[in-house]
């Protein structure tokens, strides 16, 4: 059982990444287009697609430990360097700023909840694009291994 999950959990983990991003897309969109009601649908949803991530990622974890003894799988050792700092500068400000994310998102929920828009717009202009950066290079990642 636990490597049946170790194996298949990141393919869950891609596709919730993949509709969190897209998600946030159209969240972006909505706001843009002066649709608040339905830019926070979005980005509820993009906040609970990406929270359901993060329990299965943990849970993949768990799993992979129980399979191979190890949390991590290695990077091919017969790759390209190329391809190894390739795939670490992508993966290493994923790491960083996908701790930070949870935060951000909740802060920048707190106050749109609590009708501090001009506190909410400062905060996302920088929390949105580390939550789409974090969100895209997740694929990434995932497509890379």
């Amino acid at each position: 059982m636990w490597d049946t999950l170790a194996a298949n959990l990141p393919h869950l983990n891609a596709a919730l990444n993949l509709i969190a991003t897209i998600f946030l897309a159209l969240g972006l969109y909505y706001i843009k287009n002066g649709r608040a009601k339905i830019h926070k649908q979005m980005m509820l949803r993009a906040f609970g697609v990406s929270m359901l991530f993060l329990l299965c990622y943990l849970f993949h974890k768990f799993a992979l430990y129980q399979s191979t003894g190890e949390f991590n799988r290695r990077f091919p050792e017969d790759a390209p360097d190329a391809a190894r700092y390739t795939y670490l500068s992508i993966l290493i400000p994923h790491i960083l700023l996908a701790i930070a994310v949870p935060f951000l998102a909740l802060r920048a929920i707190y106050l749109a909840k609590n009708g501090r828009i001009v506190a909410h717009k400062k905060l996302v202009r920088f929390a949105y694009p580390i939550w789409m950066y974090v969100s895209v290079t997740g694929v990434l990642v995932y497509l890379m291994l």
